[in-house]
């Protein structure tokens, strides 16, 4: 007898396990059916802010597979089709297509639900006006670039965050005077605030007016209706567009009405086979679930694709016969602002006092290529090992070019809970062009070793 498994969602989780189950499973044993409330499938969203930037010409340059491609290998995918309702007792998803408002009831066996998130958006005055931003979806994007071909000179982006610094790159590359409105007292808030000030010291150098400790309140109109300014608690900051940048929420109001598991922060509960905790062929990825961090032990929402697209390629091979699991996450991430490089691993000093952890912390300057090598750019290094055992907690980094994706071998070492001591002897590359014969995160985890007694002697 033929299954049928519903997919949710069209991008990077939903799609992903659909393709690995019809990948495993043939047309006469599984039939798929996936909607999607949107008009694209499988794209790059971590990509937007580079095309709204110019630095990626074409819209199409981010979409992996296209709608197309995905009906040609047997998965009935439906676009700008809704799903407004989950009957987990009756194994069925009534679902609305946008266009003709039809509704429809589809059963299923397997149901896998990748949701998305969806963004913060302030329901103060103004944020709701044409010219106000959200870029989340590619059409998102779209909308903001046929703005910015008007004449538009001024833009606020609201919220400091990874979207924050990186629209507000965006704005800079199209010209525009860019002010950037942030509640904390530093930019990048995953960052402790100290390397958080040096983000915002790298921004202000490019240009970028800061406005730290500020949060925006209103949208000021003219007489267009379009945005002429945004007020924040210290001030006007003028604006022809505004642009949000207040991060994202896991999109699970579907799943709160079905009375599926919920997490702290609002997302789907799985196990490690990402199967939806206290439900029987249900599963559920992507930017709509918490979790697991390996360092904290607690869970957490990290929206971001490479998690989804391993999600969904677990959820594939488990409904395809397989056996796979997702362990979970240590926290690593990288952006950049133009020139300024930025990362981080595990967890930052709030994060650890938040999991009841005792710590020591060293921050440390070089460079990231040799010194005298041409070119050479400096960097930041921030390490945190626990107090006792001198496990590896935590590594941040901000700095030039070369700098950033040195974070991935923390991230490992996090992965295999390494000490700092262990951190010291591994065996890193090393030639002018690349490093420092010391690199960079072993100078640092040198100096937080000896704080907690596993330096050299």
């Amino acid at each position: 007898m033929t299954e049928h498994l519903v997919v949710i969602g069209g991008d990077a989780a939903g799609m992903s396990a659909a393709a690995q189950a019809r990948r495993r499973r043939g047309l006469d044993d599984l039939r798929i059916t996936a909607f999607e409330r949107g008009s694209f499938t499988s794209y790059s969203a971590c990509g937007i802010p580079y095309w709204v930037g110019g630095e990626v010409a074409e819209q199409d340059a981010l979409i992996a597979r296209t709608p197309e491609q995905h009906r040609a290998n047997g998965i009935d995918l439906r676009l700008r089709t809704e799903v407004i309702e989950l009957d987990h007792a009756g194994r069925r998803v009534l679902t609305r297509e946008l266009e003709t408002g039809k509704e429809q009831w589809t059963g299923y066996d397997q149901l896998v639900i990748a949701t998305g998130a969806e963004p913060v958006r302030p329901a103060h005055p103004g944020f709701d006006a044409p010219g106000v931003h959200g870029v989340h979806t590619l059409d998102e994007g779209a909308a903001l670039i046929d703005t910015l071909h008007e004449d538009v000179r001024s833009a606020v982006v609201v919220g400091g965050g990874y979207i924050g610094v990186e629209l507000a790159e965006a704005m800079l590359l199209r010209g525009l005077h860019v002010t950037l409105v942030h509640r904390p007292a530093e930019p990048m808030p995953t960052l402790d605030p100290d390397l958080g000030r040096l983000v915002r010291l790298g921004m202000d150098k490019l240009g970028i007016e800061v406005v730290t400790g500020a949060e925006a309140v209103e949208v000021l109109l003219g007489p267009d209706g379009r945005p002429r300014a945004v007020r924040s608690t210290v001030g006007e900051h003028p604006a022809d567009v505004v642009v949000l940048g207040l991060g994202v929420r896991p999109r699970t109001a579907l799943a709160r009405a079905a009375g599926l598991t919920l997490g702290a922060h609002g997302g789907l509960l799985t196990d490690e086979t990402m199967r939806v905790a206290g439900t029987d062929g249900v599963w559920a990825g992507g930017d709509c679930v918490e979790v697991l961090n390996l360092v904290s032990g607690a869970y957490q929402h990290v929206a971001l694709g490479t998690h989804a697209n391993k999600h969904g390629l677990v959820i594939g091979t488990n409904i395809g016969g397989g056996r796979a699991s997702f362990p979970g996450v240590v926290g690593t991430a990288v952006t950049k602002v133009c020139d300024l490089e930025i990362a981080r691993t595990g967890l930052n000093e709030r994060e650890a006092a938040a999991a009841g952890l005792r710590w020591t912390a060293a921050v440390i300057e070089s460079t990231a290529q040799a010194g005298y090598y041409p070119g050479a750019t400096t960097m930041t290094v921030k390490m945190l090992a626990e107090q006792g055992t001198g496990r590896l907690l935590g590594v941040q980094i901000v700095g030039g070019a070369g700098s950033a994706k040195r974070i991935d071998v923390a991230a490992v070492a996090l992965s295999c809970g390494l000490t700092v001591g262990q951190l010291i002897s591994l065996d890193l590359a090393y030639a002018p062009p690349f490093s420092p014969v010391w690199d960079p995160v072993l100078v640092a985890a040198r100096k937080v070793a000896t704080l907690v007694g596993q330096g050299p002697s």
